[in-house]
This record gives structure tokens, sequence and C-alpha cells, in this order.
């Protein structure tokens, strides 16, 4: 089983310098740095740590995962991102936990004591409701849908509707992981603060494809191919 793990950037030059170098690269088979034409000099120092930068064509977070997925040697993807709200310690338990057989595990800022520090009471109470209806419509069993930073199986990256650009890819494959009643994990872990830079998430427009993406899926008879 190998891994990549794949970086998404756009201007995170103050999270990428005090987030990469504690990052090693025994941890995973592969790491991908995902730039999308940062001007702040981002994939400029990601290449001379000596990372591969792949150019994003297209905006969007949906867009670097399918750039980075195209150069992926990887069975598993881990979704990590540099602005230091993931946590590189979590990797190699991450890793360790898809091993048992996991189609999907996503490292939870709301279990077992773990917290976001990044929160704010929009986000907090967003991420709670899509939760709470993934769980109540599609037999989820799930602390966090939202959260980018996870590991999964790259035969689930297959996206055939217009909302998951803006939706995002996480709630879209945990709602799918539990329609499909796929193996799915959680493991505990803390969110800090951004390092620098600003939020590119907008969370009323997100949230607003996050319910179109709910309604949609309720009714389609979309399957994971195995």
């Amino acid at each position: 089983m190998k891994v990549t793990l794949v970086i998404p950037t756009f201007n995170e030059i103050d999270g990428m310098k005090a987030v990469m170098p504690k990052i090693k690269k025994e941890w995973v088979d592969q790491i991908i740095v995902v730039d999308g034409n940062s001007t702040d000099g981002t994939s400029e120092y990601a290449q001379s740590l000596g990372y591969p930068v792949v150019q994003q064509k297209l905006k969007g977070l949906v867009n670097a995962y399918q750039g980075a997925l195209d150069a992926a040697i990887g069975d598993i993807i881990i979704t990590f991102t540099p602005d230091g709200n993931s946590v590189p310690e979590l990797i190699p338990p991450l890793v360790e936990e898809m091993k048992k057989g996991y189609d999907l595990v996503i490292v939870s800022r709301y279990l077992k004591g773990a917290k976001s520090y990044d929160d704010d009471v929009v986000t907090a109470f967003g991420n709670w409701m899509f939760t709470a209806m993934i769980n109540v419509l599609f037999g989820g069993h799930y602390t966090d849908t939202l959260v980018g930073f996870r590991a999964w199986k790259k035969s689930l990256f297959q996206l055939d509707n217009r909302y998951v650009k803006m939706a995002g890819f996480e709630p879209l494959v945990a709602i799918r992981c539990a329609k499909q009643k796929l193996k799915v994990g959680e493991i505990p872990g803390d969110e800090p603060k951004r390092i620098g830079g600003i939020r590119k998430n907008r969370p009323l427009i997100n949230g607003s494809y996050i319910l179109l993406l709910i309604l949609q899926e309720i009714f389609c008879g979309w399957h994971i191919k195995k």
C-alpha cells in the first residue's frame, strides 16, 4: 500500500515555512504540493525543499485534488493543509489507521476531547449541522464531515455532479461512504489556528452548496466503484 500526501497551496508562505520542516519524508511514499498560482513565493519555497510542485490549472480545492491525483502513485491519499490547521505529527497514526482496512479515516476536531482553535460561531455550527444531517439522512456515524485533514482510498475520488466544486469533496465522500456502508474511521486531532494568509473558505456560500449536495444525494442512485 503506497501513500501520497497531497498539500494544496495558495499564498501560504508563512504556514509553509512553519509546518513543512515538521513533515518527515519517510512517513509517506510521495509528497505532492499543488499550487494555485501563488504570488508570495509558496511554490518556490516548496521546490527549494525538494518537493514536486503541480501547478493548478483551474481554481478551487477540488481542482487542486484532481491535479494532484493525476500525478499520485499512492493507493491511499492524505490531504493536508499547510496553513497550520493540520498537525504534521498526526500523519503517521493516520497511515496506521488506514492499514487496518479503512476506506476513509478523518482527523476529527470534535472526537474524544479534540478541539478546533480556528472555529468561529458560524463554522462550528455549520459543521455540527451538516454532520448531523449526514448522519441522520445517510446513516453515517461521523463527528466531523467537513475537515480537510483525512486519508482515503484514491478510488473514492469520483466527481459526477455540478455542486461538488462549491460544496467540497469532503461532505461528498462522507455521504457516499455512508450510503455504501464503507469502512470509515476517525481519530481525534486538534485544529490549531491558521498561520498567516487569509481563510479561503466562504462559509455561507459553501454551506448553501452543501445543502444542495445533500438534497441531490437523497434522490440519486450513485454507487462507488469498488
